[in-house]
């Protein structure tokens, strides 16, 4: 194979000559956090004359479709998703997975696309045009190998910040200092000059990482290789907010001259687009949605209202939700909140109390047009690197309640770092487990942020984190500047190697 696909790839190099218009592969992890991100990538590229393709399968493909279907330049290449016995027919995606147990499993089955994607690789140079790179996941690590079969460059996309990465990174040469401290005790990092404190509650994931019998530790170590090899790493932040951090992330990086390319927030690039057909940017989004309508009628009134969202894959209990329910009735400020339980029932005429403020929302919604409405004051949410992204881009301070993930280092970015946001209080040091937050702490942390001085405070600074961001990928700004550098310098890497075989 890899005899064949260098043969291929020098005809390809020469075929290439004759071609004026450069291609780009992209190839989410099938997961919307994961996807969505480098579906923005690929409108950002597009607006710059590239041509996109973006390996996908078909389940995922019809979600998809509509949101490059303008999009001309952007192109599907679809591949089977492999049958494994331990997951649902038809489940092509971790929102659609019955439990979070199976996500191992279903990383396991996308191995199962090498050999498919190695196919589209091949078709491509058949056709004289194999792309300057090919940007895929981190948890798609085994794209390395065929990549580099094809003398093509591998770029790895994480889904994390800068600093929050770094801070992961790093953490695997103090996991003996982590794991013999106490929950509350501070953890040094000498390494990286962190304006916060951390702790071992900001690393839930660690024990299970160090731990060589767990599946999902494998899965990532193995994943990390490709990761660490790889020739750069697109990044959805920008210099402004983390370019202090970038040499520290790229020092892990094993490949010469590996770069960190900061390009984000990239779901600027299209929305700042699409912003300049309308005149009011409260009209951004659909209309006859009732709920653009009603945080319309609230927004009239002056009164800034409450988000609560806790996205597809954050498990809530039933009880959990009371709490939630009662503590934001206990606020009395105005809320939407968007529920995905199908087994929590809210508590008795709870509904009828808050219905002259509150909206309850089951259905799926457009997040990025909420938050980019003027009436939003506030986002209670877990933080993963998404949502504070979409947040603080347009404005919005974050009431932050972290559970796992990298989630606790976002919080801690965001709360103690940058000052945009509001915790939870928690009436205990957490644990691995998760805790059920009562209704008052809520209420506090919603009236704080809200109405509070350190919500005020945090109103300030995320709106002037949304200017810079916003400065960032117009042209000029470092995002544009580091996108078109990126671009150039795999144009250049490839003319190069054209040059040598001609």
């Amino acid at each position: 194979m890899e005899e064949e696909s260098s043969r291929l790839h020098r005809s390809h190099l020469l075929m290439a000559s004759a071609h004026t218009q450069s291609h780009v592969v992209i190839f989410p992890f099938m997961a919307q956090g994961h996807t969505f991100p480098l579906i923005d990538l690929s409108k950002a590229l597009a607006f710059r004359g590239l041509k996109v393709t973006i390996i996908t399968t078909p389940s995922n493909a019809s979600s998809l479709f509509p949101k490059i279907s303008t999009y001309p330049q952007i192109s599907l290449s679809i591949i089977p998703f492999p049958r494994v016995a331990e997951l649902p027919e038809g489940c092509e995606n971790t929102a659609n997975l019955p439990s979070m147990d199976l996500w191992v499993s279903f990383a396991k089955a996308t191995e199962n696309l090498q050999q498919p994607f190695e196919a589209v690789l091949k078709d491509m140079s058949k056709a004289g045009c194999l792309p300057i790179c090919v940007i895929s996941d981190f948890f798609l690590g085994w794209t390395l190998d065929t990549c580099r079969s094809f003398g093509i460059p591998r770029i790895v996309f994480h889904g994390m910040g800068v600093l929050p990465m770094l801070l992961s990174k790093t953490s695997f040469s103090h996991i003996p200092c982590i794991m013999a401290s106490s929950y509350s005790d501070p953890i040094p990092f000498p390494e990286v000059k962190i304006p916060f404190t951390l702790n071992r509650t900001d690393f839930p994931d660690l024990p299970r990482w160090i731990d060589p019998t767990d599946p999902f530790s494998r899965a990532v170590w193995e994943a990390g290789e490709g990761d660490v090899n790889s020739w750069g790493v697109i990044v959805n932040s920008f210099e402004e907010l983390e370019g202090d951090y970038v040499a520290g992330l790229e020092s892990f990086y094993i490949t010469k001259g590996a770069k960190a390319w900061c390009v984000g927030p990239v779901l600027l690039y299209d929305q700042i687009q699409q912003e300049t057909l309308v005149s009011d940017r409260s009209h951004n989004g659909n209309q006859s949605d009732p709920y653009i309508k009603w945080l319309d009628e609230i927004g009239e009134s002056g009164r800034l209202v409450m988000y609560v969202s806790f996205g597809t894959q954050a498990h809530i209990s039933d009880a959990q939700m009371d709490e939630i329910a009662h503590g934001l009735e206990m606020a009395g400020e105005p809320f939407i909140w968007v529920i995905k339980s199908i087994t929590w029932v809210p508590p008795d005429r709870w509904e009828e109390r808050v219905k002259e403020r509150g909206l309850i929302v089951k259905d799926w919604v457009e997040q990025r047009c909420i938050l980019a409405h003027p009436a939003i004051g506030g986002f209670l949410r877990h933080c993963g690197w998404n949502s504070v992204l979409e947040s603080l881009s347009n404005g919005v301070p974050l009431l932050a309640w972290p559970i796992g993930n990298d989630q606790p280092l976002n919080a801690k970015f965001v709360v103690d770092g940058l000052g945009a946001g509001v915790w939870v209080p928690q009436t205990s040091v957490g644990r691995e487990e998760i805790v059920t937050v009562g209704c008052g702490l809520i209420c506090d942390g919603v009236k704080e942020l809200m109405g509070g001085l350190q919500g005020k405070k945090a109103r300030e600074t995320a709106q002037i984190l949304r200017t810079k961001s916003r400065r960032a990928v117009e042209k000029g700004g470092s995002s544009d500047k580091k996108l078109d550098e990126l671009i150039e310098c795999l144009t250049r890497r490839q003319k190069e190697n054209t040059e040598d075989i001609l």
